[in-house]
């Protein structure tokens, strides 16, 4: 079976993360900024866009080289086989970036590739200078980065944080990747109680169960390989069958609350899509009054974090709250994503770790207080 080059994408600073899935799924990785790399069949490409929670696309790097003059990059281009990786009426669009080269231009990058590959193609295929590109779409990616060039098609297709479950936006939630990403980063595994005070659209707490029931997250969604002509049609149902067969029932429970009861109907409705409705125990109820019976778990929370002076008090007077009834739960080790470098000082409590994360384009922090330090990575 053929292998490929392949390699991960992923938000800044959960580098570590991706690398440490693939190699839970059995991968030898090497990583860089931005980027996870392995090697892998069409199996693996299906098995890693299926699995995978922290990723952003998986991609086959097709071509690596030095490109210091757009007569290098062209030529480069052109002498790939196009005509194996592309039918005839593919639609190809290609995305370029440049960073740190002699060819910064983008726009003129994209154009030089993508002019080489229509060149090359109507030299395979006889054409007369024409291609139709009223078929399937096997999106190319070119990225130039101190005059190193890659060339590479992705798998993918829109991004895997969009698992296919989340139907309505309660404000800005959180990415779905990001969420799974944040629980990667506590001892969470099923095995231990797991709270959200503050849920908003619920993707903390279905991210969480789903991790605990061992359900892949890209089970409801489709790929861009599904629509390649050379790809086996056969591997995907097939393996989104065996995931099925991996479920398992939920062990220990997860609370998942809010203040406002619409927002709730919003994560009660993203759950039920994931499957996952009668695993998370939802309540309308705010922080400063939340009270709870379990001990030795999670709580994890995304709290709001206003970037206006109105806002950011109101979020000040939460920390404060949250500090005054979540803290005493000394049985729990908590983790809270915030933008606000005051909140350690609102909260009441400097954290154990503090891991900085970009939300987006916006500088977080991920304060980690420990319940108990032997336990945690």
């Amino acid at each position: 079976m053929k292998k490929y080059q392949l390699y991960a994408t992923m938000g800044a600073g959960f580098e570590s993360v991706v690398a440490k899935e693939l190699q839970s799924l059995g991968y030898q990785t090497q990583t860089e900024n931005g980027r996870v790399f392995f090697e892998g069949s069409q199996a693996d490409i299906v098995k890693t866009n299926l699995w995978l929670r922290t990723a952003d696309r998986i991609k086959i790097l097709l071509k690596e080289f030095k490109a210091m003059d757009f007569d290098t990059l062209y030529n480069e281009v052109y002498s790939y086989d196009w005509a194996e990786l592309l039918p005839v009426d593919a639609k190809f669009p290609v995305q370029g970036r440049a960073v740190k080269s002699k060819l910064h231009s983008e726009p003129d990058v994209q154009s030089i590739v993508k002019k080489a590959i229509v060149d090359k193609m109507v030299d395979q295929y006889h054409r007369r200078g024409f291609l139709p590109e009223t078929g399937s779409e096997y999106p190319l990616d070119v990225h130039i980065y101190k005059n190193r060039a890659r060339l590479s098609l992705d798998t993918t297709g829109a991004s895997l944080f969009k698992r296919g479950y989340r139907v309505e936006h309660g404000g800005a939630p959180l990415k779905e990747n990001f969420a799974a990403g944040l629980l990667r980063l506590t001892p969470y595994n099923g095995t231990h109680p797991l709270i959200d005070p503050m849920t908003g659209s619920g993707t903390l707490a279905i991210e969480a169960a789903l991790i605990a029931k061992n359900i892949a997250p890209g089970t409801w969604r489709k790929f861009a390989f599904d629509n390649f002509d050379w790809f086996d049609p056969q591997l995907h149902p097939a393996a989104v069958e065996e995931a099925k067969s991996l479920v398992k029932p939920l062990e220990a429970p997860i609370w998942a609350s809010d203040i406002d009861q619409s927002i709730l109907e919003v994560a009660k409705l993203n759950a039920h899509n994931a499957g996952v409705l009668q695993d998370i125990r939802f309540k309308q109820v705010a922080v400063k009054d939340f009270a709870t019976d379990l001990k030795n778990g999670i709580i994890i929370a995304n709290p709001p974090y206003g970037k206006r002076l109105k806002d950011r008090e109101s979020a000040e007077v939460l920390y404060r709250q949250m500090g005054d009834v979540l803290s005493p739960m000394i049985s729990f080790s908590q983790y809270y994503l915030t933008a606000d470098p005051n909140f350690e000082k609102c909260f009441g409590a400097k954290a154990t770790k503090k891991r900085k994360l970009f939300n987006g384009n916006l500088r977080v922090d991920f304060y980690q207080y420990w319940a108990n330090k032997n336990d945690y990575r």
